[in-house]
C-alpha cells in the first residue's frame, strides 16, 4: 500500500473516531499494528496540546501563562513572542531565541519577524528565568525599552513582557514598566 493511500485511510479513520476509540479503530487498518497505532495517537495528542492555545483570548497575563509554563522549567533562558490578532487571540507562540543559564541575546529584528509574517496586531513578550527569581534585571528593562521603540515603528503593540519561572511570574504591565519616550 502506498504512503498516500495509507495516509488517506488513517485520516478517514481518525475523522470517524472519537478520542476514546482512536487506537482500536486504527488497529482495524491493514498495516497498522499496536506500535503504529499508539504512535499516531500520541502524535495527535501532542498536536492537540501544542495547538490548544490557538484562538485563546488574552485579557491579562494570567490568560497566557498556562501556554508558557512548559518553557519555565528550561535550564536555559528562552525568549518568546506570543503573537496576537486584533481581538487579542493567540495566533502562535514563537521561540525567538535560546540563551544560556542567565542571559539571552534579543534583537527587535528576530522578535518581530514572525509577528510580521503572521500579521500580528500585538505581541506579548516572555522569557524564563531559570534561577527562579522573576524580578527583571537592568538588562531586561533595557531590552524591553528597545523592543517597545521598535514596536511603535512597526505598529505592533507590545501588551506585556512576562518573566516566568515554574511557580511565579513578573508582568511589566502590572508593574507599570511598559513605558515610552512620550510618557
Amino acid at each position: 500500500m502506498s504512503v498516500e493511500v495509507m495516509a488517506r485511510k488513517i485520516i478517514e479513520t481518525l475523522d470517524s473516531s472519537n478520542s476514546d476509540d482512536v487506537v482500536k479503530n486504527l488497529l482495524s487498518l491493514k498495516g497498522v499494528g499496536q506500535g503504529k497505532a499508539l504512535a499516531i495517537a500520541a502524535a495527535l495528542e501532542l498536536g492537540r496540546r501544542r495547538s490548544c492555545h490557538l484562538k485563546a483570548p488574552v485579557r491579562n497575563p494570567l490568560d497566557v501563562l498556562p501556554f508558557l509554563r512548559n518553557y519555565a522549567i528550561n535550564r536555559k533562558e528562552h525568549f518568546l513572542a506570543v503573537n496576537l490578532n486584533g481581538s487579542h487571540e493567540i495566533i502562535n507562540i514563537h521561540v525567538v531565541t535560546v540563551g544560556i543559564v542567565n542571559r539571552v541575546m534579543v534583537h527587535p529584528r528576530e522578535v518581530f519577524e514572525e509577528a510580521i509574517k503572521v500579521n500580528a496586531a500585538a505581541v506579548i513578550l516572555c522569557h524564563n528565568h531559570p534561577s527562579g527569581n522573576c524580578n527583571p534585571s537592568d538588562e531586561d528593562i533595557e531590552t524591553t525599552r528597545i523592543l517597545l521603540e521598535a514596536s511603535y515603528i512597526l505598529g505592533i503593540t507590545v501588551l506585556d513582557h512576562l518573566i516566568i519561572d515554574y511557580e511565579n511570574y513578573f508582568s511589566f504591565m502590572e508593574h507599570k514598566l511598559l513605558f515610552s519616550d512620550e510618557d
